[in-house]
């Protein structure tokens, strides 16, 4: 991380995941990195993203940590209750998509009201969410995938405007989204057929690499982790 202070410091959200402990991994692989935190449902503190109070609560005891001048959130769901993404329309269920925007969306916001004030005020810092390609409207050519496609979405949106928000008084703050290509999981096993897989430390690393590339800017960027750039 070429361009954040010599130490810094870490913090990564959904570290129990195989993105998120890739991700810890390669920043303890670091030594640069003086710290890595990483939080998840199983860690203490604990972080639920349907209870605002677990976020609240482990916001408020790494305080005393902060200034983290790099927080990964990399927390979501692309299966809910054990049911995949919907192929047609008429597979579409309220409640499951309910439970994909107060994951994927809500979640999100959560994390940004929470989590933000622990960046540093006055010096770079890197704040990275996991999106994916398909929450591009844009770039959305197959179809399907609704409440998955339209939760990242929602939840790119927020991540826009908090950027647009925080940059007056965190000026020198990076927001990015941030797609790791299809990795290689256990969770997202189904539903890779015929993707090219990238395994979760290749991810990490080029994730990594990524963000540390960009510049603030007054809003956020869309980037997969070869570094180029998205479609919103």
């Amino acid at each position: 991380m070429r361009s954040l202070s010599d130490p810094f410091r870490a913090l990564i959200l959904g570290a129990t995941g195989t993105i998120g402990g890739a991700l810890v991994q390669a920043l303890r692989d670091m030594p640069q990195c003086a710290q890595v935190v990483g939080l998840g449902r199983q860690t203490s503190p604990s972080i639920d993203l349907t209870s605002e109070t677990s976020l609240r609560n482990a916001a408020q005891s790494l305080a005393t940590m902060a200034p983290f001048q790099l927080i990964l959130d990399a927390t979501g769901a692309l299966s809910i209750d054990g049911q995949g993404p919907e192929k047609r329309l008429d597979q579409c269920m309220p409640d499951l998509m309910a439970k994909s925007f107060e994951l994927n969306a809500i979640g999100r916001a959560l994390v940004l009201k929470h989590f933000t004030p622990l960046l540093p005020k006055h010096e770079r810092s890197l704040f990275g969410v996991l999106s994916a390609r398909v929450g591009s409207i844009e770039d959305n050519r197959l179809g399907g995938w609704y409440s998955y496609r339209s939760s990242k979405a929602a939840g790119n949106m927020i991540l826009q405007t908090a950027a647009i928000e925080l940059h007056r008084t965190k000026p020198q703050a990076v927001f990015a989204a941030l797609q790791p290509g299809t990795v290689a999981s256990k969770l997202s096993a189904a539903f890779n057929k015929g993707h090219p897989l990238t395994e979760p430390s290749i991810a990490a690393k080029g994730l990594l690499m990524a963000i540390d590339r960009l510049h603030a800017k007054g809003s956020a960027w869309f980037v997969d982790f070869q570094g180029e750039e998205i479609p919103w």
